[in-house]
């Protein structure tokens, strides 16, 4: 028999048994064997006969001893008592199977021991105890859930096993003693065979130890063949063949019968067994031998020693192995979500208070610490990936969790404490704020007691594990506490409730005055440790201290209410913040609370796949309110609000400001699963007031720091919750809220220092805000709820309107408000809502106002909407933004777009205006164009005269102004475009004088031949030709001295000497209709200087001459020669020329012998 020692009977947590052995529904058939005691209902009876007093103790003993501690207590067992321990011993509940062989298994309406309705006992009295008929009550719950599942995560290997289960595929089953076997065949499919795994459990005091199976699974989780065997063993524990552990059989056997089993068995595996045994003969046949020393012999089938740990069987090469591969993967490939599922289970594991739990978590965190990134990311000096730093604050909020363990051994607690600190001693470990010192008070500080200035000052490293090293030091054994956390019932007698207490409020109902965030780490230990009821009575006590708290600061505020409104800056009242904390108080709370009063389809069982279906709550009176008017959803709604309206200093760096809004906006999501009645709105509505009306102690409150976080996200629920039971209270909270004092220049720098400690929050210096971009984003969601909102009351969208121009300062934000004020405004199918159309234009303007002088790239996309949003408000906002252009537009914008804008012809449709509106409209564009052209004639010049075509003062007088301005500040192409305008208007006698006044402004090089303007030349002389001599001779003097390139010379000669000048027939001018001739004014100058842009214009090129261009050089002596030969003595001319070349060029052999080839 296996040998063991005496062990002291386990210590009770909280007085409750271990949450995997709860009672169910399911009676289980007696086991074969003799025995007495079963119960005799059928499944799903209402009505069982009792237990025998032989199957209670059986399933006592199972559950708590070893089984060596019992052959060592008596020495006899009959056999039946041994057959209902052995029996009893395997787990009862399918749901322990299930969070071993799947990710996040929930039966719904089970978190840990069911409270029941009484109360006034001890710590642990709110939790049933494992009992019922048969002893399968546990078994029956777990398995009508799993029966009725829905079809989700068919793929996980819990689901298979069911299947597996339910077409028959297990067989051959056999308990001996502690040690369960059998077969299980995998159905042959199109692509593999039928397969048959042998599958081996060990198990004890109902827990399974050891697996084994065939099909070689490597995994966290039991594979489907084990989930398969155990769940026959559960559901079918009558058709399992059960014997004694087999050493008990042996025990009765002769020695000719043990010797016949021995070769017999030798016989059936003689290749696997023969060389063992022939081993072990040779050393029991050796009498000095080592396995003649020891008494008896082991007995695999005989449970596990009393030295053994107690524990699941959890493989931990594989739970490294995946961790570390999920985290190479570097948060892709859905590993992040792999390893938030790994968390959960570790969170269930604890819930169970199975002590898998930690030693899964250690193995986790280990893997974490391992991780190469860590060493990379400090050497760059850059920070971690988002996710991986929201997985490191789970792993540091999961650490706080087991330490707080309420009755984890001291042995424990100093182990995990030692390795959090080696954890956070390294280098490597990550900090708990990201790149930035802390200055939050630690744990184990009270808010009111402490005295933080020693810690802030000397800003300690934190690292993620700091919370958890702190949490080491706090302790249960307060009687205040254990009082709390033990009835529903404890309050102060009533003689006692005068005067001020610490204990109690006036009510007499008990308070917790300790650090908000410490307090709630307990309520979220004892609520992860399976103990759902004590995390209640402390979370309410919790709520009742924040509601005393909230009362002092209304009275405390009173008082000072003149003071701080004259002065118009405040202090803050707050050392850290409730929402974007570590260990997330406020969410631990509401969660805490809305759990007993969410409604569950108790024939579900959640196994982590498959889109979850959106929570239904309903009221649960709170346990023991002598008043009865709280349920514990009200209560979460009211702590949600209290922690959300907090004022608090936006922290310091990127992470931690981050996680404000992040677990800002993940509360609200929570909060927006509540479906308000009359109950929650009242709670709704009392809660907002009192956060108006709480000054510097609320964030809504009439004077906030500069600093504060704002309230955008959160006043925008409040906003839409309020809105349809209480209008005006809706908006005064989402006005209030509209405020960014962060971007007043003109606010104070405020107070920062807290009220009882002398101690400043945040750095002299400012810190920057870099989630100010999401902040504000946020705002201007908050005013476009109550633009929607408020459409058709003119009364309250004037109001919305002045908040959104005094509190919003961004541009971007206000032109997207505006577009969509005028989107919601303009319907598709119905009438425009004009008071709502008037404030986007209102919007738009402003917009106009701020972009003017500042450079955006969205400008003239808002130019053109401010257009379009005042034609929909009609003729009079037209008219208004053309006379105030000034002080909205630049003069480019002003009549390229808004005033062309304004004059076409789809704008007098859609206005439908008549006669003298559109000559209103008209001239209102006129006076504009010519202002502008005024200020700004470069540009707006042509524009200008557009606008004043059909309007003969208005065009004359946007002439003159070019004309003026052409000596000044115009360029040439300017004067070129609005010379070819007044052309094509048929001007061409302006369009000369214009044309001549953009040549003095040109300056065109010899080696200019490509210049953009010799277009604009060509075409000035060809004018100047079509209108006659004189304006040819007037012009001719021009280009001579603006423009130095031959080529371009030639080119206008040749031009002027193909047709007669004067073609344009100007009336009252006489045409000769002859050729002009070169050797006459105005040509003969004009050939001259061709002449002599070709001779300059050669000497330039021939200085710096490659072989590669001499025939294009010599192609360009032969267009010189043409312009040469138009003179009279040209030829002897263009001779000289050549000569010259030769001598002064003699050095270039190769190309003055070209020259002469070509030229002679």
């Amino acid at each position: 028999m296996a040998e063991g020692r005496r062990e002291q009977p386990p210590h009770p947590l909280l007085s409750l048994p271990p949450a995997s052995k709860r009672p169910c529904l399911r009676p289980a058939p007696r086991g074969p064997g003799p025995g007495p005691g079963h119960g005799s209902g059928l499944p799903g009876s209402r009505y069982r006969s009792p237990e025998s007093l032989l199957d209670c103790a059986a399933k006592a003993v199972a559950e708590k001893w070893a089984f060596e501690r019992v052959e060592e207590r008596f020495e006899r067992i009959p056999e039946p008592v041994q057959r209902r321990i052995v029996y009893w011993s395997f787990p009862r509940n399918e749901k322990e199977i299930c969070m071993y062989s799947s990710f996040q298994c929930r039966v719904a309406g089970e978190e840990g021991p069911s409270p029941a309705t009484g109360g006034s006992g001890g710590a642990g009295s709110g939790a049933t105890t494992t009992g019922g008929g048969g002893g399968s009550t546990a078994s029956t719950t777990s398995a009508v859930g799993v029966a009725g599942a829905v079809g989700t995560g068919d793929g996980l290997p819990f689901r298979r096993g069911i299947r597996l289960l339910e077409t028959g595929c297990v067989e051959n089953v056999l308990q001996v003693g502690f040690h369960l076997s059998g077969t299980v065949t995998e159905p042959a499919t199109s692509s593999e065979p039928e397969v048959t795994h042998k599958v081996a459990i060990s198990f004890d005091r109902c827990k399974i130890t050891s697996v084994t199976c065939g099909c070689g699974n490597r995994d966290i989780f039991y594979c489907a063949h084990v989930v398969a065997l155990s769940l026959y063993r559960i559901r079918k524990p009558e058709q399992v063949k059960l014997r004694l552990p087999i050493s008990e059989t042996l025990f009765q056997m002769n020695r000719d019968q043990l010797q016949k089993l021995v070769q017999y068995l030798i016989t059936a595996h003689h290749t696997e067994v023969l060389p063992t045994a022939q081993k072990l003969a040779d050393e029991i046949l050796s009498s000095n031998s080592e396995i003649n020393q020891v008494h008896g012999a082991p007995d695999p089938t005989a449970g596990a020693s009393i030295d053994d740990d107690n524990c699941w069987h959890l493989d931990e090469d594989q739970v490294r192995e995946q961790v570390k591969q999920f985290l190479s993967q570097g948060g892709y490939y859905g590993s992040g979500k792999q390893l938030n599922s790994m968390f959960a289970k570790v969170r269930e594991m604890l819930r169970m208070r199975d002590s898998n739990g930690a030693r899964m978590l250690t193995l986790i965190t280990e893997q974490f610490m391992a991780d190469p990134r860590l060493s990379l990311w400090r050497q760059q000096g850059t920070g971690m990936t988002d996710k991986c730093r929201q997985l490191w604050d789970e792993l540091g909020a999961l650490w706080v969790c087991v330490v707080l363990n309420p009755h984890c051994k001291s042995e424990e607690k100093s182990t995990w404490l030692k390795q959090l600190k080696k954890w956070g001693d390294m280098d490597v470990c990550p900090l708990e704020d990201g790149n930035y010192g802390s200055e939050l008070p630690n744990i184990t500080n009270a808010l009111p007691q402490s005295n933080l200035a020693q810690d802030s000052l000397s800003r300690p490293r934190r690292t993620v594990f700091s919370r958890a090293v702190e949490a080491c030091d706090l302790h249960w054994q307060d009687s205040h506490l254990q009082r709390i956390i033990s009835s529903d019932f404890y309050m102060s007698p009533s003689y006692q409730r005068e005067g001020e207490s610490l204990l109690f409020n006036p009510q007499g109902l008990p308070l917790w005055l300790d650090h908000v965030p410490t307090a709630c780490a307990r309520v979220d230990a004892l609520r992860s440790h399976g103990y759902s009821r004590e995390a209640l009575r402390l979370a309410v006590a919790i709520i009742n201290t924040l509601r005393l708290q909230q009362q002092r600061q209304m009275d405390i505020y009173k008082h000072q209410k003149k003071e701080l409104l004259q002065r118009g800056v405040t202090s803050t009242t707050n050392l850290e913040g409730w929402v974007g904390h570590p260990l997330d108080p406020i969410g631990c709370l509401f969660i805490t609370l809305t759990e007993t009063c969410r409604v569950d389809d108790d024939n579900t069982m959640d196994t982590g796949e498959g889109d979850p279906r959106p929570p239904v709550y309903h009221h649960v009176p709170v346990w023991g309110n002598p008043l009865g008017d709280d349920s514990y959803l009200t209560l979460a709604l009211e702590v949600a609000l209290m922690g959300m309206g907090q004022q608090r200093i936006m922290p310091e760096g990127l992470y931690a400001q981050d996680k404000v809004c992040r677990n800002e906006e993940q509360i609200v999501a929570k909060l927006q699963e509540l479906e308000l009645d009359d109950l929650l709105v009242e709670t709704l509505r009392k809660q907002a007031i009192q956060l108006l009306e709480a000054g510097p102690f609320s964030g809504l409150g009439e004077v906030i720091h500069r600093e504060s976080v704002p309230m955008h996200t959160f006043a925008k629920y409040l906003f839409s919750a309020l809105l349809p039971h209480d209008a005006d209270l809706a908006y005064k909270v989402a006005l209030r809220a509209m405020r960014l004092p962060v971007l007043e220049s003109s606010a104070g720098s405020g107070d920062v220092s807290h009220p009882h400690h002398g101690i400043s929050i945040v750095p002299s210096r400012y810190p920057r805000w870099f989630t100010l971009g999401h902040l504000e984003s946020q705002q201007c969601e908050l005013a476009s709820t109550m633009l929607t909102a408020a459409k058709g009351d003119m009364l309250r969208l004037r109001t919305v309107l002045e908040a959104i121009q005094k509190n919003i300062h961004s541009s971007s934000l206000i032109f997207k408000l505006a577009q969509d004020a005028f989107k919601i405004a303009t319907p598709a199918d119905n009438p425009p809502d004009m008071t709502l159309l008037n404030v986007a234009l209102e919007l738009g303007l402003q917009v106009m106002r701020m972009t003017l002088s500042t450079l955006n790239w969205r400008r003239r996309e808002m130019v053109r909407w401010l257009v379009t949003c005042a034609t929909e408000v009609g003729l009079r906002a037209l008219v208004s933004i053309l006379q105030s252009w000034y002080t909205l537009f630049t003069p480019t914008e002003a009549t390229s777009i808004v005033a062309a804008t304004v004059m076409s012809h789809n704008t007098i449709l859609r206005l439908s205006l008549d006669y003298p509106q559109r000559e209103e409209l008209a001239s209102c564009a006129r006076t504009l164009a010519l202002q502008c052209a005024m200020k700004d004639p470069q540009n707006c010049a042509l524009s200008a005269l557009t606008l004043c075509e059909k309007d003969h003062i208005a065009f004359e007088t946007a002439y003159q102004i070019v004309i003026d301005a052409a000596s000044t500040g115009m360029t040439y192409s300017q004067l070129f475009t609005i010379a070819r305008y007044m052309e094509h208007r048929g001007y061409p006698l302006r369009s000369f004088k214009l044309a001549s006044l953009a040549m003095t402004h040109l300056n065109l090089a010899y080696n200019q031949d490509t210049h953009p303007a010799i277009n604009d030349v060509l075409w000035a002389c060809a004018l100047s030709h079509s209108l006659g001599k004189n304006e040819l001779a007037a012009i001719i003097p021009l280009v001579v001295k603006s423009v130095h390139c031959a080529t371009v010379l030639s080119d206008i000669l040749r031009r002027c000497t193909m047709t007669a000048p004067g073609l344009a027939g100007i009336p009252g001018r006489r045409n000769s209709g002859k050729l002009m001739s070169t050797d006459k004014a105005p040509l003969r100058q004009l050939l001259d200087a061709t002449i002599s842009a070709y001779i300059n214009t050669t000497h330039s090129r021939l200085t710096h001459i490659s072989p590669r261009h001499y025939g294009e050089f010599i192609e360009f002596l032969s267009k010189a020669r043409e312009t040469f030969l138009l003179a009279q003595d040209g030829h002897i001319q263009f001779a000289q020329f050549i000569d010259n070349l030769k001598q002064i060029y003699k050095g270039k052999k190769k190309l003055m012998m070209l020259v002469r080839e070509r030229f002679g």
